[in-house]
C-alpha cells in the first residue's frame, strides 16, 4: 500500500457499523454507540477508505460560526504509522477553512502532542472540566 491506494471523502454516507468496527480495532475499551446523530451536527468529518474499508476518521465539530474543533481520529492498527491521520486532519483542516471557519481546536493527551505539530497546531492554554470525575467544580466569583 502507498499513500495513493487511499481514497479520502469529506463527510460521505458513512454507517455505525463501519464507524463501530474501526473504533473497536482502533481503541481498546471502545464501546458500541450511534454516531450518525454526532455526525449530523458536525461541520464536516473525512473518511480514508483502503480497498473497500473504512481505515480512517476524523471528525470536525463546531460552534456554527467561526470555531471548529477536531474530535475522534481515529486509525486502523494495521494502518498506523503511515501518515494516514495527517492526511485525515489536514484534509479536515483544508475542508474547514473552506467552509469559512476561521480558528481550528484540538485538545489531546500529551503522547500526542508530536502528531499534532506535525500537523500544525501549536501548543495553546486552555481550560478543562471532566463532567464525569470533577464532581463539583469550584466556581468563584474573584477576579
Amino acid at each position: 500500500m502507498n499513500e495513493f491506494d487511499v481514497n479520502y471523502q469529506i463527510s460521505p454516507a458513512v454507517t455505525n457499523e463501519e464507524l463501530n468496527a474501526l473504533f473497536a480495532n482502533a481503541w481498546e475499551n471502545h464501546k458500541i454507540w450511534d454516531f450518525l446523530p454526532v455526525l449530523e451536527h458536525s461541520l464536516l468529518f473525512v473518511c480514508a477508505y483502503y480497498e473497500t474499508g473504512l481505515i480512517g476518521f476524523v471528525n470536525v465539530a463546531w460552534d456554527g460560526a467561526q470555531h471548529a474543533f477536531v474530535l475522534d481520529t481515529t486509525v486502523d492498527k494495521d494502518f498506523r504509522r503511515r501518515g494516514i491521520g495527517i492526511q485525515l486532519v489536514k484534509r479536515a483542516t483544508e475542508a474547514a477553512k473552506k467552509r469559512g471557519v476561521d480558528w481550528l481546536h484540538v485538545d489531546f493527551e500529551p503522547h500526542l502532542e508530536e502528531f499534532y505539530r506535525k500537523c500544525g497546531f501549536r501548543r495553546t492554554n486552555a481550560g478543562l472540566i471532566n463532567l464525569k470525575s470533577d464532581l463539583s467544580p469550584n466556581f468563584t466569583t474573584e477576579t
